[in-house]
């Protein structure tokens, strides 16, 4: 991979299983591992249909990438159409699934050294989209004020509110879309 990247706007998403450890214990870990395989599958077609890029699977947790040369429209729209794909498959299938979604300014690119490297999305909006995702209840999309506001004629109506993201020392004003 070539070094460098550039800062550029991008919708970040992070999707989680709740309550996994428990999950974990209960079901095995051969029967976990097939979960999440099946967690996996069902982000990953809603993101490619949704245009967004699967930046990695951590875990229990699925990050995303919307980037505007690769969305082609609203990264705002893609995200949170992708968000509500994941959410109603999961649902299917019983996969207690939170979301969290912001955009704004991020380093996209090549991160790391030599034969570490890799390609990512690093900043505040990757740190805050991953907080925001711990504030979201199963069935839920907790996404920012950010995203909110280009797709609110979509969603009209969704109680406001502010809170504290841990390790900013600026609030974030969020909106929460629970399930449909």
């Amino acid at each position: 991979m070539p070094p460098g990247g550039a800062e550029i706007e991008i919708g970040v998403m992070f999707a989680d299983i709740r309550g996994s450890t428990a999950l974990a214990e209960r079901m095995g870990p051969r029967d976990f591992a097939g979960l999440l395989d099946t967690f996996y599958a069902i982000a990953s077609k809603a993101l490619v249909s949704h245009k967004g890029v699967v930046d990695k699977m951590i875990g229990d947790e699925v990050m995303a990438l919307f980037i505007p040369s690769h969305v082609g429209g609203d990264l705002s729209e893609a995200a949170a159409n992708a968000a509500r794909a994941i959410l109603k498959a999961a649902a299917r299938e019983n996969i207690p699934v939170g979301i969290g979604l912001h955009r704004g300014q991020a380093y996209v690119g090549k991160v790391g050294t030599g034969d570490t490297g890799d390609f990512t999305a690093v900043g505040d909006t990757v740190n805050t989209a991953a907080r925001l995702q711990g504030q979201a209840q199963a069935g839920e999309i907790v996404m920012s004020e950010a995203i909110y506001s280009s797709i609110a004629a979509n969603y009209p109506g969704l109680e406001s509110r502010t809170i504290e993201v841990k390790g900013r020392e600026q609030p974030v004003d969020i909106r929460v879309l629970g399930p449909s």
